[in-house]
């Protein structure tokens, strides 16, 4: 067992219950309320990663994107500035995907974006079918973090890029501690009051508390064949963009 396995964190804790279902079965529950508290507990800052994360992706100009873990559609709608031929967004919670496609359909946007439910680590594609790929907030909620890392690659053609948007824990004052009691009080509360579901943003920080961050992070993407691996932090740390080449 590696360093990446062996501390399985779950929304729920449930014995009978792999991660995989849980995270569905968490992201179903808060899918409602999901995009609201989702702009609001990040002060909006999440649309500026995202906005931030999409410009790495311009040199390649892709005409195929991926986007896993694609929750509602945020990080596929922000892809459409890079004006690429088809976009799927990928989630394991219908729930999810379900508000999506009404966001998709209300934007018009729904005849280049479409919203599949899709396992990250056994992806439905032929090697090298995308040009891109991204995923915001997900990797960390994958069961097994270097399969699903490991599909990502396989399905990028050659030369194609990744970009994953992940949170990491701030290490200078005054924003790692700021963040830290934020994390771990304001959002669980915030999160249980209008979600109504505590377990999911109690899972949050213990999730990010869990992630190979930064260098550890890199070393497993270089070891699964990864070229050109860089990180960027923004807001002093509180997320890191990860970008690498196949």
């Amino acid at each position: 067992m590696n360093d990446t396995e062996k501390k399985v964190v779950k929304p729920y804790k449930k014995e009978d219950k792999s991660k995989k279902e849980e995270v569905a079965e968490m992201f179903n529950n808060i899918s409602k309320k999901y995009d609201f508290l989702n702009h609001f507990l990040s002060l909006g800052i999440d649309k500026l990663w995202r906005k931030k994360a999409v410009k790495l992706l311009k040199d390649i100009k892709p005409n195929r994107v991926l986007d896993l873990a694609t929750g509602t559609g945020d990080f596929a709608i922000e892809l459409l500035k890079l004006k690429p031929k088809e976009i799927i967004g990928m989630d394991i919670s219908d729930g999810m995907l379900e508000q999506g496609r009404i966001k998709m359909k209300n934007k018009k946007v729904d005849h280049i974006i479409s919203m599949r439910n899709g396992d990250s680590e056994n992806l439905p594609f032929e090697d090298g079918y995308f040009d891109a790929l991204t995923v915001g907030f997900g990797v960390r909620n994958y069961e097994n973090l270097e399969k699903g890392l490991a599909e990502m690659l396989r399905v990028l053609r050659k030369e194609g890029k990744a970009v994953i948007l992940e949170f990491s824990k701030p290490k200078s004052f005054p924003i790692k501690q700021v963040f830290g009691f934020y994390s771990k009080n304001v959002i669980p509360f915030l999160g249980k009051k209008i979600s109504k579901d505590e377990a999911a943003y109690a899972y949050l920080p213990e999730s990010v508390e869990a992630f190979p961050e930064g260098q550890a992070f890199i070393d497993i993407l270089e070891k699964l064949g990864y070229k050109h691996v860089k990180a960027q932090t923004v807001s002093g740390g509180i997320a890191t963009i990860y970008t690498g080449t196949k």
